[in-house]
């Protein structure tokens, strides 16, 4: 009953926080752009490669910029300008690293992991230290649902190239496992080697998510104030802020901090976020303004898909709950052909729940879970799913988990949550 946007992945479902998937702090080296203004940056990009059109480092910088640009501002219209620049720079050099790992990047923000996977073999090959190839290919790993792998590759990334974008990395891939003291550790180790505001309020952001999916919003709120303060633009940290704002009762807070996020940030998360707020609070101008937010989601999947992303996740998940249902199903089905995480697992677990197929969905809600992944929306739907099953005691203890883990997931989930453990006393 929520959605959220990753950098590298697009994620979209109730009440799940934001990101499934950290992604470096920049997708662009500030040093390869002459630091300051990133628009200001690639301006001058630009009007360098008027007149050195055969400069294949600078096209391979624009491409990564506009990548960075698309991320920054949400817009998916950057993609396809991203992809001129750097085939530009590929005609020019084929096997320029940096340009095959900017590849990579765009593939992973289009949503093509298998393609952001051979992007980054092919850059490390020329370079086996390219810190974003190294980056692009745990997060491809991660997001195809090969775990295992994506451990060895944090690992090998480590070894080769420890900073900030390899250890949130780390950290995630330990997090999915269940393993959240590695995780925290890993990202206060990132958080004391950062030197810059961008890094600072990246993993800053990152540790708050951290705390906020274990439903510490004190401590969640503490780290968002600590991204602020190195970047009072950041906008994850506002969005971030808002969802612990409003666990912690702050409703109206909550809904100011995220209504200035879709301002700046149209994008699916924040957008259904800010809908539920308005849907909780209940009067009918409010459940208004909910439908424009949720019809908001809808124009923003059909930019992404103008520009090449892969928005079947979010439409599944979207749809499932403010859309079309069967448009939800189709969708989950479609992505879980391509990849099996379990992002995918529960948005097809919750799709086939919502058009009443929960024989079908049980056994994808079981597989999302059963990583060990402290998530308390996947827990919610599983424990809807086992008590539509019929599996009552599952289902009690799997909605009483959703709860003591994070007791203010979602604006409405938390509260269907908890209707439903009543009722199934």
């Amino acid at each position: 009953m929520a959605v959220a946007l990753t950098g590298g992945a697009i994620a979209v479902g109730a009440g799940r926080a934001p990101g499934p998937v950290p992604v470096a702090s920049s997708a662009v080296d500030p040093g390869a752009l002459g630091g300051g203004d990133l628009d200001t940056s690639v301006a001058a990009l630009q009007t360098h490669l008027r007149t050195q059109p055969k400069d294949a480092d600078s096209w391979a910088t624009l491409g990564l910029a506009y990548v960075e640009q698309a991320r920054t501002k949400g817009d998916p219209a950057r993609y396809p300008q991203a992809q001129r620049a750097l085939e530009r720079s590929l005609s020019l050099a084929p096997d320029d690293d940096q340009a095959l790992a900017g590849r990579a990047a765009l593939a992973a923000a289009r949503h093509d992991f298998a393609d952001a996977l051979t992007y980054a073999d092919a850059a490390l090959r020329q370079n086996p230290y390219s810190e974003r190839a190294l980056s692009s290919r745990i997060d491809a790993l991660v997001e195809l649902g090969r775990y295992a792998e994506a451990s060895k590759a944090a690992e090998t990334a480590d070894d080769r190239k420890p900073g900030v974008p390899v250890f949130t990395r780390y950290a995630y891939v330990h997090e999915l496992r269940g393993d959240v003291a590695t995780a925290r550790r890993v990202l206060a180790q990132a958080l004391a080697s950062a030197t810059s505001p961008g890094d600072i309020a990246y993993v800053s952001t990152q540790l708050g998510q951290l705390a906020w999916n274990q439903g510490d919003y004190k401590a969640a709120l503490a780290r968002y104030a600590r991204a602020l303060a190195a970047d009072d633009t950041y906008l994850p940290a506002l969005e971030g802020r808002a969802r612990a704002q409003a666990a912690s009762g702050d409703r109206a807070a909550a809904v100011k901090g995220m209504e200035t996020v879709v301002s700046r940030w149209p994008l699916p998360g924040p957008l259904v976020e800010l809908g539920e707020l308005y849907e909780a609070r209940g009067a009918a101008g409010d459940r208004d303004r909910a439908r424009r937010q949720y019809a908001l989601v809808n124009t923003w999947i059909a930019l992404a898909r103008a520009g090449g992303v892969d928005v079947d996740l979010d439409t599944a998940l979207a749809a499932a709950d403010h859309g079309d249902r069967s448009a939800a199903l189709r969708a989950a089905r479609a992505e879980w052909g391509r990849r099996h995480t379990v992002h995918t697992a529960d948005a097809l677990a919750w799709a086939l729940h919502v058009n009443g197929r929960d024989t079908q969905a049980l056994p994808y809600a079981r597989r999302a879970t059963a990583t060990g992944y402290r998530n308390a929306v996947l827990l919610y739907h599983r424990g809807m799913i086992e008590l539509a099953t019929g599996h009552r005691t599952d289902g009690r203890a799997s909605l009483a988990s959703a709860l003591r883990l994070n007791p203010g997931f979602s604006p409405l989930g938390a509260a269907a949550a908890r209707t439903a453990l009543e009722g199934a006393k």
